[in-house]
């Protein structure tokens, strides 16, 4: 719920309790001092009535016998409410009535007289009052809803400007935000801490994005010679006569381009997250000749594990506007997944076409939740030499380009699937 309709919530129910309560008093009042006033007028005609009685004077004649009454009955003494039909309207009429003793009437008997008068006036009245107090409170109702939405477009246009810039900010454009200084006291300090917040995390970030970057470039240049030094060692003659050393030597390498692979991985997924692939290197990418080439490369693996590979490219692809090393790391990365993952005499098919890329490979079953294959370092297999970070590159590439990744499980063929869908 929003903060305006909360208040705006609140303000309705307050007014119209406050209104409601003042509408019944102000009907009880007014009532009260109708009635007052006809009974105040019904005990000025009984003193009008004694006054003549006691003179000796007969009693008025009335033009409608109703509002005067003579009986010898005994009657409830006092002030009553009663219903009476009206000749012309055709309907009971209410009436506030007052009943009193006469000492001695014109015969000489003491006698009951019953006063009345119309309630008809004072019902109208009270319903010009409701319908008076209807009004105003609607008129009241809108005018708060009214000034509460003028409110939000004018005092509380800042705070949704501040909405917005933070919703389309992007750290990685190295830009802080420059909200400005409204005149509201609250939103002027919100934007000031919301200012320093963004420039402490374009510091912090951009420290970090410098570190990375030089850590990156520092270690490349002392692995490749690493790695060249060692290969130019185990060539060596003295190394042919001991085993153990070149076993040794073996080892280091191995740990050396394993070191290598993982930092060519890093440094990749620092420059996705980054977005330093520059649009402007961009181009026109054909994935099928893609996979063609990347297969081709992958031959002798293939014969090695005696894994089956069936390739199909359904009709002319298009192609992708996209970084050419990027395309080729997309399908090296899902090609050497199914490699790795698979079993010695599996299979392994690739279907391109216009909408989508699908690797399906055999391969034992795997455990964990599948969206957590893609996460960084994620092993099937503890005591694999694969850095992990495959499917995290190709996870990254696709967020990078727009595309979905969808990684399937058929237990009963016990085949994996990764499919990329391009739009």
């Amino acid at each position: 719920m929003k903060l305006l309709t909360a208040t705006t919530r609140y303000y309705l129910l307050l007014a119209a309790g406050l209104f409601a309560l003042a509408s019944g008093l102000l009907y009880g009042g007014v009532n009260w001092a109708l009635r007052s006033e006809v009974e105040e007028e019904l005990l000025d005609r009984r003193l009008y009535v004694t006054q003549l009685v006691a003179r000796g004077q007969p009693l008025p004649d009335t033009l409608f016998a109703y509002q005067f009454d003579l009986s010898r009955r005994r009657r409830p003494v006092g002030f009553a409410d009663t219903l009476l039909p009206d000749p012309l309207e055709r309907e009971m009429v209410p009436y506030r009535e007052l009943t009193f003793w006469l000492p001695a009437g014109p015969a000489g008997a003491p006698q009951q007289v019953t006063l009345r008068k119309s309630l008809v006036e004072t019902e109208e009245l009270l319903g010009v009052v409701l319908a008076v107090m209807l009004g105003v409170l609607l008129l009241l109702l809108a005018g708060v809803v009214g000034l509460n939405r003028w409110l939000a477009g004018r005092i509380w246009g800042p705070f949704q400007s501040t909405l917005a810039a933070l919703r389309t900010y992007d750290l990685l454009r190295h830009r802080p935000l420059a909200l400005p200084t409204p005149d509201i006291a609250e939103f002027a300090e919100l934007n000031q801490a919301l200012n320093h917040l963004s420039e402490r995390l374009v510091a912090d970030y951009e420290n970090l994005r410098q570190f990375t970057e030089n850590a990156a470039h520092e270690t490349q240049t002392p692995l490749a010679i690493m790695q060249a030094q060692l290969e130019q060692l185990l060539q060596a003659p003295a190394l042919l006569e001991d085993e153990a050393t070149a076993r040794l030597v073996g080892d280091l390498l191995t740990a050396t381009q394993r070191l290598s692979r993982l930092h060519q991985a890093l440094t990749l997924l620092n420059r996705l997250e980054n977005h330093q692939f520059a649009p402007a290197q961009a181009v026109p990418v054909h994935l099928d000749q893609v996979v063609r080439d990347r297969v081709a490369l992958v031959e002798p693996l293939l014969q090695a594990r005696q894994l089956r590979l069936r390739v199909h490219i359904a009709g002319a692809v298009p192609a992708r506007i996209m970084h050419p090393g990027l395309a080729d790391s997309l399908i090296q990365n899902l090609l050497q997944n199914a490699l790795k993952h698979n079993r010695p005499g599996g299979s392994i098919d690739i279907v391109l076409n216009s909408d989508s890329l699908e690797i399906c490979n055999t391969g034992p079953a795997v455990t964990g939740d599948p969206a957590r294959f893609f996460e960084r370092f994620r092993k099937h297999q503890a005591g694999s030499d694969s850095p992990g970070l495959g499917l995290s590159i190709v996870q990254h590439i696709c967020a990078y380009y727009g595309f979905s990744v969808r990684y399937t499980f058929a237990a009963e063929a016990s085949r994996h699937t990764l499919s990329v869908r391009f739009e």
